[in-house]
């Protein structure tokens, strides 16, 4: 009897020393998975968010295993969240430069676009009559969304400025889509740059 217990409290030891030995590395791995993630967090948050979700559930799981004793678990959880960490700033990267692009396409048309929009509106309202077709409640509608427009292109050139891609962009394209709304009441064409 004595023997089945020395060997029972044995095999018990050397379960613990093996969980103990597993348990360093584990939270080794993920003290580094959420020192990676931690660099790009914030821009991922903004740029790429459903990407970030799926890392985060997989740091969520390993820690879950992690509390639960399972350190190997951990572990092969943990291991490999710092590249895709690395993934997601690549990811980051990428989506800054796409609204970058975008942002530059539209800041070369957006501005005369509203530019002949003003001038047909400056016209029309020195005229006596208006066009056909075009009647006096179209006109005013114009006017004021013209000037919204104006307003919301300030807000995304602020927001450029400020870093902010994504506003910018978001701002820009409701900008451009006001002013071909406008175009559309006043009987106009869109300029080619900014119709793209």
């Amino acid at each position: 009897m004595s023997n089945k217990l020395m060997i029972a409290i044995l095999a018990m030891v050397c379960a613990f020393g093996l969980a103990a030995c597993s348990k360093g590395p584990a939270e080794a791995a993920l003290k580094a998975a959420d020192a990676a993630l931690e660099g790009v967090r914030a821009d991922a948050s903004v740029y790429v968010p459903d990407q970030l979700q799926a890392v985060e559930d997989s740091l969520a799981a390993a820690k879950q295993s992690f509390e639960a004793g399972d350190y190997k678990q951990a572990l092969a959880g943990a291991k490999d969240l710092p590249g895709k960490a690395e993934e997601l700033a690549a990811a980051v990267t990428a989506k800054k430069e796409e609204l970058t692009r975008s942002w530059e396409e539209m800041q070369g048309g957006l501005p005369n676009m509203v530019e002949a929009i003003q001038s047909r509106v400056d016209i029309l309202s020195k005229s006596r009559r208006l066009p056909a077709g075009l009647d006096k409640a179209t006109f005013e509608n114009a006017k004021a969304s013209l000037d919204t427009a104006k307003q919301t292109w300030s807000e995304a050139t602020a927001a450029f400025g400020g870093g902010n891609l994504m506003d910018a962009v978001n701002k820009a394209t409701a900008v451009k889509e006001k002013a071909a709304e406008i175009m559309a009441a006043l009987g106009m064409q869109a300029p080619q740059a900014a119709a793209q």
